[in-house]
């Protein structure tokens, strides 16, 4: 069992930052791929990033390639989502997920067992 405790959403305007981090408890962190998918409201969860417990693999949507970047410190049981240029179209609740997984990564929500309970990014224009 993985509980996962997102922080660092927020209100900010276009074109700034924001870094989002997943806190994981358990000793066995390295062993999971984790992801971070967004939902605005009325809308279907996205994918947005995922990297594997190794830290080799990482997959990005292509709205967020090069304006996001996902990383993970094993050490301290965290992963963090790097959030620059921000836009409003950006704006959802922000989720962590988990799956098992050293040396893979998936983009598909269905495949991840292990949720956090979402951060609010708000990007005013």
């Amino acid at each position: 069992q993985v509980q996962l405790v997102e922080s660092g959403g927020g209100l900010v305007q276009a074109g700034g930052s924001l870094r989002l981090s997943c806190a994981a408890s358990g000793r066995t962190f390295s062993t999971y791929a984790m992801g971070w998918f967004r939902q605005a409201p009325g809308k279907e969860r996205d994918f947005v990033a995922a990297m594997s417990g190794d830290g080799g693999i990482t997959y990005y949507a292509d709205s967020v390639k090069g304006r996001f970047t996902i990383s993970r410190d094993n050490a301290k049981n965290t992963v963090y989502l790097q959030m620059n240029s921000l836009k409003p179209e950006d704006t959802a609740v922000y989720y962590c997920a988990a799956t098992r997984g050293i040396r893979g990564a998936t983009v598909k929500w269905y495949e991840y067992p292990y949720w956090g309970q979402g951060t609010q990014v708000t990007v005013s224009s």
